[in-house]
């Protein structure tokens, strides 16, 4: 596995890169990192060259400035960026919930840097029927963690949208998941506090992606949940056929190579 850094402007961004092939990209969402994509990318390594990073703002891709309210499509140029810095375009991309919303973006407005996007989950609440009652939800979230904290903000999250908080580190864990967990509970912080509200507002470009190397696909096990409503609502928006992946809304960590072998029939 090679690492190493990318200076865009306003953040320093970690990445990884494993295996060969076609280039695959995978841009994860809340306070997830590139460890976190590491078992799928193992698993997928024999037949693409994998590249995983840390999204701007989070412990190890640090912002140059101060924290302020994140943009989808600045994202999406970070992503644009760090293909382009490693001569990987057109790449394969799998991304998954507010990542699959910044590989949306990426696609709308550089389709020429994507071969095939498979876009996992993206929580697009605003495309439901009752988009309101979760821009209320998004606001409710940040009041209780003014008053009451992380860990009681994330749980009421997660009984809504029935994604859970990660676990807290235990010293009995391998060391490189007792790190990710501790790196993930500060990146779930900045996730909430500046990418909640806006990241879940975004409407991917309907005009933009009719047509596109495209597949929207949930888990098999969220099926009936919110993020397999939000999935069915930017499918009928792009008019495309959603599909299935394997596990919940974690699949891709909880059955690695399972998931790896469903992904690749979708990517090729």
């Amino acid at each position: 596995m090679d690492t190493g850094t990318l200076d865009v402007p306003g953040a320093r961004l970690s990445f990884e890169v494993r295996g060969r092939g076609p280039a695959l990209l995978t841009i994860l969402g809340g306070g997830a990192d590139a460890a976190m994509a590491a078992p799928l990318a193992d698993a997928l390594a024999g037949r693409y060259t994998v590249i995983t990073y840390d999204r701007r703002a989070s412990v190890r891709s640090p912002l140059t400035g101060p924290l302020a309210e994140q943009r989808i499509e600045e994202h999406a140029d970070d992503a644009r960026r760090l293909l382009g810095e490693l001569g990987a375009d057109p790449a394969y991309v799998f991304a998954t919930h507010s990542g699959a919303l910044i590989a949306l973006d990426l696609l709308a407005r550089h389709p020429e840097r994507v071969r095939r996007l498979v876009a996992h989950e993206p929580p697009a609440f605003d495309l439901l029927p009752d988009a309101g009652r979760w821009r209320r939800l998004e606001q409710e979230v940040v009041r209780i963690h003014r008053s009451d904290g992380i860990g009681p903000a994330l749980h009421r999250l997660g009984a809504e949208t029935g994604v859970t908080a990660a676990p807290e580190p235990d010293p009995n864990l391998p060391p490189w998941l007792r790190d990710m967990l501790a790196r993930m509970a500060v990146n779930m912080e900045t996730s909430l506090l500046y990418e909640l509200r806006s990241f879940c507002r975004y409407v991917p470009d309907a005009e933009a992606l009719r047509g596109a190397p495209l597949v929207l696909a949930s888990g098999m096990l969220t099926k009936g949940g919110p993020m397999h409503r939000c999935t069915v609502a930017v499918a009928e928006h792009l008019g495309v056929t959603p599909v299935e992946l394997p596990g919940d809304y974690v699949g891709y960590l909880r059955s690695p190579a399972e998931f790896a072998a469903a992904l690749h029939d979708l990517l090729t």
